[in-house]
């Protein structure tokens, strides 16, 4: 790779006002046929189902001369398209930012330094001719900030219309991603909408807004798909394209026909915008229909046997019945340990019901987040628990991907995730619920509790396998002296 670095040049000229972003949405949001999900349906029905799992794979023999090894000793690898010169930053002066975007940085955000995955993805982002970029790497790495600065440095405040667009999954991630930007781009005058169903407020005969001048704008792909056949969002300006968990947005059981014709209506009037697409995880069927539809990319990845975090510790308990899984949760794991904030993923509502009663009655502030609740319910619920208000969140794979809140350093598989069709493990879906805890580097610990019938230790045995993990059992479910010694292993005891 060439010594010599091209430098990524300032595109930002902001002012010092703070970001205004007001919360806008549709009315409604677009009903379309969805496949069966887990915990969504029906109360005895489970959740979402994503695909198999299975890291980006990267012709190395084919690309040897432009591969970029991540510094620090990192797992991830970077492998470039074209003759484009690119370097670590190692500093975030290093891509010479505004002054209002470096204050962001420092003053609001409190960032020292780039995270591994940011010194490697921001010089592909941001230094020109602006190519294609496909991220893959650990949940809780630092991804949202390599594509939120990205957006930032492409936007010029002066013009009053939209060039940066993301597209998440939900609207929880949305209102996350909002909120990162809000915060890093305080000091730039840069403006930013939110896009997300609103179907609780107004009705189909509520007045149309006009069109969006915004900046940045982040939102879920139904309402985003409506505002751009309204004519509200226009696209002649746009010069980033963001998908956030780009496995799910491009999957068949996902998003992938609204985020098709996203891309090919903003193509049809600016065919140079650049995509980023980001995830910690990347399956094949994803892989294939990025390759015909995004040409020639930057790629960064890591090895599916990289993908678990080690800062985490996993384990896993076999519980004779399902009443002794809540005894496990109630009067082992949450009484003995320095626990931060938790979050116990389950399949049905009716067990998250389960178990909220029982920890509730035991004093803790616990509250559920499941899809069938209202938009308003859950952005209540998702704030409280962001805001610190509650200990313990109880939730459906509604968040289980992208969910970030460093407090956690407590996940509970009181369900493992298997795919409603078929039963088998959800491997993606697995690893996205585990990168809930350990944020960045933190301790965290990871319980999954089983039931000593076969079907549990069947799907245990093949996530072990699929990730080439060994994961640490808990001899006697109900043994204090056992969770005090894991605990303790996970950091969350002192000594």
């Amino acid at each position: 790779m060439a010594d010599t670095v091209e430098k990524v040049p300032t595109v930002v000229e902001s002012s010092s006002s703070s970001v205004e972003a007001p919360v806008i949405a549709d009315k409604t949001e677009p009903t379309t046929t969805e496949k069966k999900k887990w915990g969504d349906v029906e109360d005895d029905d489970e959740e979402e189902a994503v695909s198999e799992l299975n890291s980006l794979t990267i012709k190395e023999e084919e690309k040897s001369d432009s591969v970029l090894e991540e510094p620090e000793d990192s797992n991830i690898k970077a492998v470039v398209s074209g003759d484009t010169p690119y370097t670590s930053a190692s500093r975030f002066e290093d891509l010479n930012l505004s002054p209002e975007l470096m204050k962001g940085l420092y003053v609001e955000m409190k960032f020292e330094k780039p995270s591994k995955i940011q010194a490697i993805s921001l010089p592909m982002i941001m230094t020109p001719p602006h190519k294609h970029l496909i991220a893959q790497a650990h949940n809780g790495s630092g991804k949202t900030t390599c594509f939120v600065l990205g957006m930032l440095s492409r936007v010029d405040p002066k013009l009053a219309e939209p060039q940066a667009l993301c597209i998440c999954p939900t609207r929880e991630l949305a209102n996350q991603n909002m909120d990162v930007l809000q915060r890093m781009g305080k000091f730039t005058g840069i403006t930013a909408e939110l896009a997300v169903p609103e179907s609780t407020r107004g009705g189909p005969s509520a007045p149309r807004r006009g069109p969006v001048t915004a900046h940045v704008v982040i939102g879920t792909p139904g309402t985003l798909k409506r505002w751009m056949s309204f004519k509200r969002l226009g696209l002649n300006h746009l010069k980033i394209l963001v998908f956030d968990e780009a496995d799910h947005m491009l999957a068949t059981d996902g998003f992938r026909d609204d985020s098709l014709k996203i891309m090919k209506d903003i193509g049809r009037v600016n065919p140079n915008f650049q995509v980023l697409l980001f995830s910690a995880t990347f399956n094949e069927t994803v892989k294939d229909f990025v390759a015909r539809t995004v040409k020639d990319p930057n790629q960064l990845f890591v090895k599916r046997e990289d993908l678990a975090l080690d800062s985490v510790k996993q384990f896993k308990v076999l519980c004779p019945k399902e009443e002794n899984k809540i005894e496990v949760i109630k009067d082992q794991i949450m009484e003995l340990g320095d626990i931060g904030q938790t979050i116990i993923f389950v399949r049905t509502r009716v067990s998250a019901g389960k178990v909220h009663k029982a920890l509730a009655e035991m004093g803790y502030d616990v509250t559920s987040v499941h899809g069938n609740m209202s938009e308003v319910d859950r952005d209540k619920i998702v704030k409280e628990f962001k805001d610190c208000l509650t200990q313990v969140l109880i939730a459906t794979d509604v968040i289980a991907r992208g969910f970030d809140q460093q407090r956690v350093n407590l996940v509970v598989n009181y369900n493992l995730p298997t795919k409603y069709e078929t039963g088998e493990p959800d491997y993606e879906v697995y690893l996205h619920r585990v990168g809930r805890a350990g944020r960045f580097g933190r301790k965290g610990a990871v319980f999954n509790l089983l039931l000593d019938d076969g079907g549990d230790k069947e799907v245990m045995d093949k996530i072990e396998k699929y990730f080439g993990a060994n994961v640490k059992e808990i001899k006697s479910w109900n043994s204090e002296e056992e969770y005090k010694s894991a605990l303790k292993e996970a950091g969350l005891l002192d000594e």
